[in-house]
């Protein structure tokens, strides 16, 4: 198995892949154009005489941290380009192996499996099911036990010299603010391979639930988990089998975020959505509704916000919107699988006044507001400006 990570065909593929994703460089300072002016083969032919000779050493990976919704940061670790082009390989390598053991309750970073679909199973396991355990590990990346994760891989895995290369990676350690930092447990987030790690890892809750079916449901994304239940006595059950799995997986779950869910008359988010029941039907039922959480609605119009803000006001109307439209189909995209028309059309609403806003502060004449307003309408009819919600194209592109 070692032997295909350094076939220079699959160094290839994985340096094509990692290339795709694009990202900044390590603490090498290496970026992609670099390695691109030295010869993309040349530098793939030195990684591969490196593993093949076992002189391949990965670098430690450098921190960063981005903002959070909450306020808080979040930590993430940007390997160097070569360990991540060794990472892939390997992922390419390894990742059917464990492909074949996953559950179907398992959704994140797997072929042919998103967040869709999770966000999809629990609305259809709600139709039937009442009360919900809505599970959030604490800092997952940064606690998982490399002894056991290791034990997990050795199950699968026959082939010494791949362990060895995932022990180097988990160990391989951080550098922050120039001074190095051991990891003596944990995966950074940002590692190609650390999905696929962190799926491994939380494969034993999945096995765990489908040997016992009676608990529940169990959908999860990565380390986000809910599992829904018929009775509040089986989401209390259930809440204690989750406990103790985690206790033996040395993870701990969020006091503060986790909880039980009475969907009579509450609601709770998962991936982006809100989920509720409400309004009944003819036989005096509730149905599960799921649209986007105010949570996302907000991080959506920040990013509208700073696109169409004061500080950007050189740029013209024509630029705000070809960076508006990504924004927009990416987001419609995402929720339009949802019942989500109210938040679409007041997004709709919301870039429209955001645009409006601009010229109409730029031109502060009061007496020539019609006329500017009438320009306006008649340059956004015509703009190219994607919609939230198809049938407002109707609405907005009317000029009176």
């Amino acid at each position: 198995m070692y032997d295909r990570i350094f076939r220079l065909d699959i160094l290839w593929r994985a340096w094509k892949e990692v290339r795709e994703n694009k990202g900044s460089a390590g603490i090498d300072g290496i970026t992609f154009e670099m390695i691109e002016e030295y010869g993309v083969e040349e530098y793939l032919l030195d990684i591969q005489e490196d593993l093949r000779n076992k002189k391949y050493r990965p670098k430690p990976v450098k921190r960063v941290y981005i903002p959070k919704p909450d306020g808080k940061q979040r930590p993430l670790g940007i390997p160097t380009i070569r360990d991540r082009i060794v990472q892939q390989a390997c992922k390419i390598v390894i990742e059917s192996v464990f492909e074949a053991n996953f559950l179907d309750s398992s959704y994140g970073f797997r072929p042919k499996r998103d967040a869709k679909q999770a966000t999809e199973k629990v609305k259809k396991e709600l139709y039937k099911n009442w009360y919900v355990v809505d599970a959030d590990i604490q800092g997952y990346f940064d606690n998982i036990n490399h002894k056991i994760l290791l034990g997990l891989l050795n199950r699968r895995i026959s082939d010494r010299r791949v362990i060895k290369l995932c022990r180097q990676w988990l160990q391989a350690g951080v550098i922050e603010n120039g001074k190095y930092y051991p990891t003596e447990k944990g995966s950074p987030q940002g590692g190609v391979i650390s999905p696929l790690l962190a799926n491994i890892y939380l494969h034993v809750l999945d096995s765990y639930w489908e040997n016992h079916k009676e608990l529940g449901v169990i959908v999860r994304y990565a380390d986000d988990a809910v599992i829904v239940c018929r009775t509040r006595k089986d989401a209390e059950l259930a809440f204690e089998h989750l406990k103790r799995i985690m206790g033996k997986l040395k993870l701990t779950l969020n006091p503060q975020k986790t909880k039980i869910v009475d969907m009579n008359r509450e609601s709770f988010d998962f991936l982006g959505f809100r989920y509720q029941k409400f309004g009944k039907t003819k036989c005096g039922r509730k149905l599960p509704y799921m649209m986007p959480s105010k949570k996302a609605v907000k991080k959506v119009k920040d990013a509208i916000r700073v696109i169409t803000c004061r500080k950007s006001a050189y740029e013209g109307l024509e630029l705000k919107v070809d960076k508006l439209n990504p924004l927009i189909r990416g987001w419609k995209n995402y929720f339009q699988h949802g019942n989500s028309t109210k938040q679409f059309k007041q997004l709709d609403e919301y870039v429209w006044t955001k645009l409006w806003r601009r010229v109409y502060y730029r031109r502060k004449q009061k007496k020539y507001r019609e006329h500017v307003l009438y320009g306006f309408r008649k340059w956004y009819a015509n703009s190219g400006i994607e919609y939230f919600y198809n049938l407002n194209k109707k609405r907005y592109e009317t000029v009176l």
